[in-house]
């Protein structure tokens, strides 16, 4: 019996290739460049189902170069790189991997929060110049976490992964999502409901966890910049397009806010030129789930649905499971 054809956008890790593997055909792109868009649409013309990363836009000139697609399975919990609506015209299932990289991502807020905050990479940087002239009572301070108050923007996983942490910090925790969490959920994580405008003004850390949505895009708009404290810093681990980057370096620039530590971009590869000269930004490249078992797992969940749908079950993780009349 032929087995369905699959392609693979990146080789992943033995794991999830031994899933693949043992019920597939599958085109691995192995060159360490990522694979072109020309060269995506030419092989995924004949495959069955897609494998792929953020990086790779599954939309409608896609599908319509690849006919006989089933399932287009991302390794990421986002999925702004996949037209959902137009797999499900399509009869293509959508799916991605919620759930395994909450607390990793939660861990790495903190690593940003408190390297900014404490000027860590000023110091590294500086210790490896050879110009360090040796400890002085004003040299890099910066801002105590232990007490302050730590704003959550996304009150989802993640958010609540990193509200948890904070407790260990005896911080004020005050959160603001589109949907209030219940009491218990508060009680447990001695956070605060308030609404936005009291969240940028009295935290001394925003840390951002929403979705990208129109009404999230710029979430993080000058406007919004200037209620924060002059003392206050931004962590952004969500969506790279929820910060106006420009708006960034020009409140940094300003002094109205004392620092941020980016994960992600909005324009991904790309950063803010303004951005990139700053000692005052940590500038991370998207690494908030790169631990090696939390990506092994992603790569391993992304496998286990394609496998699912070939089986005739529904995905784990499916986006659109009525694509095929799942259930």
């Amino acid at each position: 019996m032929t087995k369905p054809k699959i392609l693979s956008t990146r080789p992943l890790f033995p794991a999830a290739r031994a899933v693949l593997d043992q019920h597939f055909e599958v085109d691995y792109w192995a060159p360490a460049e990522r694979i072109t868009r020309e060269e995506l649409l030419k092989r995924v013309a004949d495959k069955d189902g897609l494998v792929c990363l953020l990086t790779e836009k599954v939309d409608q000139e896609l599908l319509t170069h690849a006919p006989k697609l089933r399932i287009a399975a991302t390794v990421s919990v986002g999925y702004d790189n996949i037209d959902v609506a137009a797999c499900t015209r399509g009869k293509v299932v959508a799916t991605h991997t919620p759930g395994v990289l909450d607390d990793t991502t939660a861990d790495f807020a903190w690593t940003l929060l408190m390297a900014i905050g404490r000027r860590l990479l000023e110091g590294d940087a500086w210790m490896r110049s050879g110009t360090w002239p040796g400890w002085d009572l004003d040299q890099l301070v910066g801002g105590d976490v232990w007490g302050k108050t730590l704003g959550v923007l996304g009150f989802g996983r993640i958010g609540r992964g990193v509200a948890r942490r904070a407790l260990g910090f005896n911080m004020r925790v005050i959160y603001s999502d589109a949907v209030r969490a219940q009491e218990d959920v508060e009680r447990e994580l001695k956070a605060e409901y308030v609404e936005r405008d009291t969240l940028f003004r009295e935290s001394d850390f925003i840390s951002l966890h929403v979705p990208l949505l129109p009404d999230t895009r710029h979430l993080i708009s000058r406007e919004n910049l200037g209620k924060m404290k002059h003392t206050a810093y931004l962590v952004n681990t969500s969506r790279g397009p929820v910060v106006d980057e420009e708006a960034l370096a020009e409140a940094l620039e300003s002094k109205k806010i004392a620092g941020a530590a980016l994960d992600v971009y909005e324009h991904e590869p790309l950063v803010h030129p303004a951005l990139l000269p700053r000692r005052d930004v940590i500038l991370a490249p998207h690494i908030a789930s790169a631990s090696l078992d939390t990506r092994t797992k992603m790569a391993v969940m992304a496998a286990q649905n394609v496998v699912a749908l070939f089986e005739g079950r529904r995905p784990p993780h499916a986006l659109n499971a009525d694509a095929l009349g799942l259930k």
